[in-house]
């Protein structure tokens, strides 16, 4: 079964009352919520949610994978499964998938998103997905583990990263902070 519509709603109103000046950017988000019958599906168009995470590990660095399909350094992270009970759960399953670290070595921060992002992605004609974008909750975890074995199919490469690589600055700034 999806996460519900108002468990989305629930997060994001959450997010607001600790980030009221991220409301401007999440409109779309939330103007799809009542107007989409799944907005968890990887087939919503214009736009779905995704859940991803900020893994931080002992020495205060974030971890980064290396994504095959866009050969890029990213956060760990992708769509929804119908498992997923809350975009928590989901967050820390895709960290769990992507890196190989065990899940009991792994600790949410809070239950509330560090950061939501919405960016777009490119169309991929092998997937028969045209260009759309991600609504990302993001959410802080922290770690004493090293990385385990990545998941192949979707991950070439992992490496812990300076909190000042990441390249949003409300996020590095989120991160930083939630550190001190």
């Amino acid at each position: 079964m999806a996460i519900p519509a108002d468990h989305i709603r629930t997060t994001i109103t959450v997010y607001l009352d600790q980030h009221p000046e991220d409301k401007p950017g999440l409109g779309v988000v939330l103007g799809l919520i009542d107007g989409v019958d799944d907005l968890t599906s990887r087939k919503t168009l214009p736009g779905h949610v995704t859940a991803g995470a900020i893994l931080v590990g002992p020495d205060g660095r974030v971890l980064h994978i290396l994504h095959n399909a866009t050969q890029k350094w990213l956060l760990p992270g992708g769509h929804l499964e119908p498992s997923d009970g809350t975009l928590l759960q989901a967050a820390g399953r895709e960290l769990v998938e992507e890196t190989g670290i065990p899940p009991h070595v792994v600790t949410p921060h809070g239950e509330t998103p560090l950061h939501i992002d919405i960016h777009p992605i490119d169309a991929n004609p092998a997937k028969r997905e045209p260009a759309h974008q991600h609504f990302d909750f993001r959410f802080l975890f922290r770690t004493t583990a090293d990385i385990g074995e990545l998941q192949a199919e979707e991950v070439s490469d992992a490496a812990w990263r300076e909190v000042e690589s990441l390249h949003d600055e409300i996020l590095k700034q989120r991160v930083a902070q939630a550190l001190r």
